[in-house]
């Protein structure tokens, strides 16, 4: 799907690095779609391979086998407090380099290939690029391709958390960026190398601390960090930090990068029958401090109950039985399920010590085995609410400047200025009713829970 904001870009995209993907596409053989090279999707940090949906769909859509694209799920995302030692429920870069040189493997291993294309988001871009200098990368990888990775730190502050992996002062990034060669470049060959990254609209490419919680205080890193010397660096007026891989023009350019030539089309070419599967997860407790509460692992949640349902795309209202009702095994797994295409679907989820937690999705144009949910649990401060309702992106932020978003019919309350949180919430009154989130041209409408039963709503964006 298009949007209109994404438009323009796509086309300022084009003018701004004309010259930088031309020259690497001189340098790429455009293999046709039957000798398409896999790819590798990496997530980012605390997030799930479902948020690839998307741009494996627009692989999909310009004829790249569905077979060589694989997007790894890391069971604990998180990075450590610092790297060097040990915490529970979370990855050392040493941990998440060997997740990713196991995945290379097994995807070399199944489809014959020599090589495999590498994209990631965020901290992937710091496994790729750990497992290219360090794990055996350099052998097995033609193209890396990093969206707002943050290749020089989130904060490159002398003293200050320098174990962490996003220190650009800290051992790790520091031995990355070293040259490798007389011209000073920070990535080395042969594979080819592109970043991609905003003019200034990405939460951890900021010259302020504002959101390390060090409001006011320089972080001694630019809208620049994540570019590369050596690399095609290219810049996407506007786009936010998750945007750098998940958006429509960050797919434009990364599909000219690997083939040398434009794609066919950017919008998602509707399938006649959609088949959906995933697995459900639930949270893990904070091992740094429990009292702080949850955060996302990718473990399944063996014994959760999942119920699905068709919905009215009017009012969030189900449309006839359940298509599914299933109890997940030790793998997590809920599918398959064929679904109507187009038709809005409710997700519910309950499990042991959770709310029962349900999860409104727009229409899905193709089918997808990464359609993950996550069982959820109710805050402390929401028990005394009629329902909790929260609009929630995950392939992208929330701008206020930039984007047209409604949440119950009003602009989301508390969503601050820039693309800095990715999802708004509101406790609406007045019973059981249709509650509907938009946002740019995408419309979600569930229904209202009551709370004091247990339950939350998530109105959840697919674009």
């Amino acid at each position: 799907m298009n949007h209109p904001f994404l438009l323009p870009r796509r086309s300022l995209l084009l003018a701004a690095a004309a010259a930088s993907l031309a020259l690497a596409g001189c340098a790429t053989r455009s293999p046709s779609l039957a000798e398409a090279p896999p790819i590798v999707f990496v997530h980012g940090n605390g997030d799930t391979a479902a948020l690839w949906q998307t741009t494996v769909w627009r692989f999909e859509s310009n004829g790249w086998p569905r077979e060589r694209l694989h997007a790894i799920d890391v069971p604990y995302p998180l990075s450590r407090d610092e790297d060097a030692k040990p915490q529970a429920g979370r990855t050392s870069t040493a941990e998440h380099m060997a997740y990713l040189k196991a995945e290379v493997d097994k995807v070399l291993k199944t489809t014959g290939a020599n090589q495999v294309v590498l994209m990631g988001n965020s901290r992937g871009g710091n496994a790729i690029r750990n497992y290219i200098d360090n794990g055996g990368g350099d052998k097995t990888v033609s193209h890396a391709i990093l969206g707002g990775t943050p290749n020089h730190g989130v904060w490159a502050i002398p003293g200050f958390r320098e174990g962490n992996e996003f220190s650009g002062t800290g051992p790790f990034l520091k031995a990355l960026n070293a040259p490798k060669n007389a011209a000073g470049d920070e990535v080395s060959g042969p594979a080819k190398w592109m970043t991609i990254r905003s003019d200034n609209n990405d939460k951890f490419a900021q010259p302020d601390g504002l959101w390390i919680g060090q409001k006011g205080k320089p972080t001694y890193v630019t809208a620049a960090g994540p570019e590369l010397k050596g690399a095609t660096n290219v810049v996407i007026p506007r786009i936010d930090h998750r945007e750098t891989s998940y958006s429509p023009a960050a797919f434009e350019a990364t599909y000219r990068f690997i083939t040398g030539k434009a794609p066919v089309r950017t919008e998602i070419a509707a399938e006649k029958s959609a088949v959906l599967n995933g697995k459900i997860t639930g949270l893990g407790v904070d091992s740094a401090d429990p009292k702080t509460g949850s955060f996302s692992n990718n473990l399944p949640l063996a014994g959760a109950q999942l119920e699905v349902y068709a919905t009215d795309a009017a009012t969030g209202a189900r449309l006839g039985s359940a298509l599914l009702r299933k109890t997940v095994g030790a793998d997590g797994q809920w599918g398959p399920l064929p679904v109507p295409t187009g038709s809005p679907i409710e997700f519910v989820i309950t499990a042991p010590g959770y709310a029962t937690t349900h999860i409104y999705r727009s229409g899905f144009p193709r089918s997808s085995d990464l359609i993950h949910l996550r069982a959820e649990r109710m805050a402390d401060a929401d028990k005394g609410a009629e329902s909790v309702v929260t609009l929630t992106r995950p392939r992208g932020y929330l701008d206020p400047a930039r984007d047209k978003m409604l949440l119950d019919g009003a602009a989301p309350a508390g969503v601050p200025a820039g693309a800095g949180v990715a999802s708004a919430k509101v406790k609406p009154a007045g019973g059981v009713r249709a509650i509907a989130a938009e946002f740019n041209g995408e419309r979600v409408v569930g229904q209202t829970w009551p709370a004091a039963s247990g339950h939350l709503v998530f109105l959840e964006l697919t674009y």
